[in-house]
């Protein structure tokens, strides 16, 4: 049995331990995952994601802008962060 996980578990993972209120930029978990320069790999993992437990909605830009969102959540990203206790 193979227990290697691949770079979109892992970001999944790491995505869905970012804590509420907290948020983590797409190179940031790139390099959690082990593939540093990966962050729009990261990016579009985030883009795709439809299950509501992984709260894509945590990542955001290394320039520290909020970026895109799918609107998993039904709002706007900075209201979903916000709501978290996130400053922006």
């Amino acid at each position: 049995m193979n227990t290697k996980k691949s770079f979109t578990e892992k970001v999944l993972v790491i995505v869905a331990k970012i804590p509420e209120g907290t948020v983590m930029t797409y190179g940031e978990i790139a390099v959690a995952a082990g593939s540093p320069g990966a962050a729009r790999a990261v990016g579009s993992l985030m883009a795709k994601n439809e299950d509501i437990h992984i709260p894509c909605h945590r990542v955001i830009r290394s320039d520290g802008k909020i970026g895109a969102y799918n609107g998993l959540r039904g709002k706007d990203k900075e209201t979903v962060l916000k709501s978290e206790g996130y400053s922006i």
